[in-house]
């Protein structure tokens, strides 16, 4: 099957109590994408300046990443700073440069038009819709937003959630998109919006998972250096989607396994600044992860007597 992400290319700068990097490339589609290709191929729908650069281009295609839907504009790429303190779960943005990324109007090549799995990175809800009705049919849709969108677009972004099959978000947007501090009602209340599972992100707490019938909770991987959460996130929803896409599997047990691998994706992402970490992966070393996953959270049923 093919999958399509929809998002952001960026030139980032962020400094951590463990080190700082300026100007590495960064946005949401990219880590999407970074993580989802080693599962299966990815055509990415974004916008860059002319003031890209190339080798981080190089660096996508080698990939295997289809950039027929990278649009580049006169003007510079969208940029971000931030800074973490030693609590990592929570970015401090200094600074936010949107340039091209204010003219960004999604156009989906015709070959990308046909994707069988979607996913809407956190951009305005009304270009979410633009995206959902240039593409066909798929089979699967999910959305990730921010509280900027709860916050200024709610009809617009309540529209998108009628629309998806899954919402990838962190544990503060599902409080404040559902106005409930706890998150099992929280998460009842935005499946109730149309969304058929909803995965809540909650930092090195790990992942809870929501659907009608079920729930699933999944720790964050021990790590003994995280030096860089930037796109942790995105790499877990690039890792979930990219399983999916691959495995065809979307079952209660297809999407807990789903879960497992995006949480593999996240935490290699944090190991390093920008996508060093990412970029240097093997298939061997994320199986080898999830298998670690299914260790740490085994447990002997009870005995009877």
């Amino acid at each position: 099957m093919s999958l399509v992400v929809v998002g952001t290319v960026a030139l980032d700068s962020v400094k951590t109590p463990f080190g700082e990097a300026n100007d590495v490339l960064g946005g949401s589609a990219t880590y999407f994408a970074t993580a989802a290709s080693y599962f299966t191929k990815v055509r990415l729908v974004a916008v860059v300046g002319r003031d890209f650069p190339g080798e981080h281009l190089r660096f996508l295609e080698s990939k295997k990443i289809d950039l027929s839907g990278l649009q580049t504009l006169d003007g510079k790429t969208f940029r971000w700073r931030g800074e973490y303190g030693f609590q990592l779960n929570e970015a401090h943005t200094l600074e936010t440069q949107l340039n091209v990324l204010e003219e960004f109007r999604p156009d989906l090549p015709a070959s990308y038009r046909d994707a069988e799995m979607v996913f809407l990175g956190n951009i305005d809800p009304r270009l979410q819709q633009e995206v959902l009705r240039q593409v066909k049919r798929p089979k699967l849709v999910a959305c990730d937003t921010m509280n900027f969108w709860i916050e200024g677009k709610r009809d617009d972004l309540n529209q998108t959630l009628r629309q998806v099959d899954i919402v990838i978000i962190n544990d503060g947007e599902a409080r404040e998109l559902a106005a409930e501090a706890n998150l099992v009602r929280a998460a009842r209340k935005i499946l109730s919006e149309g969304p058929k599972t909803l995965i809540i992100k909650r930092g090195e707490y790990g992942v809870l998972m929501f659907n009608e019938k079920t729930a699933f909770a999944a720790p964050a991987y021990p790590l003994e250096a995280v030096f860089d959460p930037t796109g942790a996130g995105d790499s877990f929803a690039g890792g979930f989607m990219g399983y999916l896409t691959q495995s065809g599997d979307f079952s209660d047990v297809g999407i807990r396994r789903a879960v497992i691998y995006g949480s593999v994706m996240a935490s290699f992402n944090v190991e390093s600044f920008s996508l060093d970490r990412l970029s240097r992966l093997t298939r061997n070393e994320i199986d080898d992860r999830y298998r670690e996953f299914g260790r740490l959270t085994y447990f002997e049923d009870l005995k009877t007597v």
